[in-house]
């Protein structure tokens, strides 16, 4: 499909859906033509907000619309086998959400999905997408800071969450660990790739999902990684990485970086920002563009995404939460 429009589909109506929507419909090459929820009434809403042409009050219409070329499943990670899987199922492309899925057994299911199929299928990690975040990558893989020692993020969030609230729902995937642990972690496996060991504690919840978790991680080459996410205090999402070297900082934002500061043995910091064109920090378009650049290739993943690391954060997202004793109604079966 190399030089042609690229057709939309949009799977669930919630904020997330909404954010990846509004930037969707700015790019050129892109068409968002169906939108699919649970209830038709909810998927006209979102229609009419954002003048796409087709709602469908279930996924399986979606999954069927052959005029659809790549389906963004937004719904919760919960939800993302069953969502996902039926597009797959389909034909049809996907881009999904993060957490991937509830656990590692699950991706690997849609990964191989997705290969039998031989469908495009990737992994919603806006990060690795960002351009500043892939210059931050380019310099630690040249050598700007020498061999990483040491990588620490965190990620947490004030609340309070009332135990209604999805993130506090052990149905559907709750606890800080997949909804914003993933970040942190998929942070250190990107300059690091899959660790060697896991050591993880936690803070639970009534509903026995995780309030607070503290991660612990190191690789065969000696480096280790220092990782918090929370949902009962805010942090400073902050992010470093620490080489033989030098250092790099991320002050705040780390998982939609505009600035960091390269800091090297003997020599001036040296601060990067992101360009004009690069649009605001919380922009999404960059990954819808990753995605639209490998249809148009006739690519089934992304180099920058690959499924091999995401199926790898998953192994480190099950290994810790083995550690802290959270699982799911689903995985109890």
């Amino acid at each position: 499909m190399a030089g042609e429009r690229v057709r939309w589909g949009v799977l669930a109506t919630g904020g997330i859906a909404g954010a990846f929507t509004a930037d969707l419909i700015d790019l050129p090459d892109a068409e968002v033509v169906a939108v699919a929820s649970r209830t038709e009434e909810s998927a006209k809403a979102f229609a009419e907000r954002f003048g796409i042409p087709r709602a469908y009050g279930d996924w399986e219409s979606l999954a069927a619309d052959e005029d659809v070329d790549v389906v963004y499943v937004a719904t919760p990670h919960s939800a993302h086998r069953a969502a996902a899987g039926l597009c797959l199922e389909a034909g049809r492309n996907v881009l999904c959400e993060k957490a991937f899925t509830l656990n590692s057994r699950e991706a690997q299911e849609l990964v191989g999905l997705a290969k039998e199929r031989g469908s495009f299928l990737m992994e919603a990690m806006w990060m690795y997408c960002n351009p500043l975040i892939r210059r931050l990558k380019a310099l630690v893989d040249e050598g700007a800071i020498g061999e990483v020692r040491t990588v620490q993020a965190d990620f947490g969030l004030s609340g309070p969450f009332p135990p209604t609230h999805r993130l506090r729902d052990p149905a559907q995937g709750g606890g800080a660990l997949l909804d914003l642990g993933v970040y942190p972690v998929s942070f250190a496996h990107l300059l690091l790739g899959e660790p060697s060991e896991v050591m993880a504690r936690a803070v639970l919840s009534d509903e026995s999902v995780d309030l607070q978790t503290g991660m612990l991680l190191s690789w065969e080459s000696g480096a280790l990684a220092s990782l918090h996410c929370s949902l009962v205090g805010g942090t400073s999402t902050s992010a470093s990485v620490t080489g033989s070297e030098g250092r790099i900082d991320i002050p705040s934002g780390f998982f939609s970086a505009d600035r960091f500061v390269l800091h090297r043995d003997g020599r001036d910091p040296q601060e990067f920002t992101a360009s004009a064109t690069d649009g605001t920090q919380a922009s999404l378009k960059h990954e819808a563009i990753e995605v639209m650049r490998c249809l148009q290739a006739g690519e089934t993943e992304s180099p920058l995404v690959p499924l091999d690391g995401t199926l790898a954060v998953m192994r480190t997202l099950d290994a810790v939460r083995d550690r802290v004793g959270v699982h799911y109604p689903t995985e109890l079966n």
